[in-house]
């Protein structure tokens, strides 16, 4: 799925593989060792039946979308991650609704792997990371 169909703007980059002084790095550390917090944080989305298809926004500025459950200034992390789910992304226009069949498609299965928006200064993306 190329990242612009999901934007209302356009706005996204090509996913490439994170430079070794790249920020992406820091994040990709970050979210293996917060990976059984995350995955605790799915599953109870799942559970309560609140959706089943949980997305995490990883950002490391202020960002109003999900709820905040890793927040960089109280762990001393270079990255916050948000709780979300489709339906959010769908309702505040992230992904469009016409495109929302088309995503869960490419959605993989959330007991593996967290689906994580990623949030950078030159865009955004959804990456699968699988759980540790």
């Amino acid at each position: 799925m190329n990242p612009e169909e999901l934007f209302n703007e356009g706005r996204g980059q090509q996913q490439q593989q994170p430079a070794a002084d790249s920020p992406l790095v820091g994040l990709q550390r970050e979210l293996k060792m917060f990976s059984e917090s995350i995955r605790e944080v799915a599953v109870e989305i799942m559970v309560e039946g609140l959706s089943k298809y949980p997305i995490f926004v990883a950002h490391q500025h202020e960002l109003k979308l999900g709820e905040v459950i890793l927040d960089r200034n109280d762990l001393n992390t270079d990255w916050s991650i948000h709780a979300s789910t489709l339906e959010e992304f769908v309702e505040r226009g992230v992904i469009k609704k016409e495109l929302k069949d088309r995503f869960i498609s490419s959605y993989k299965n959330p007991n593996d792997f967290m689906c994580v928006f990623v949030v950078v200064p030159e865009g955004a993306n959804f990456v699968f990371v699988p759980y540790q």
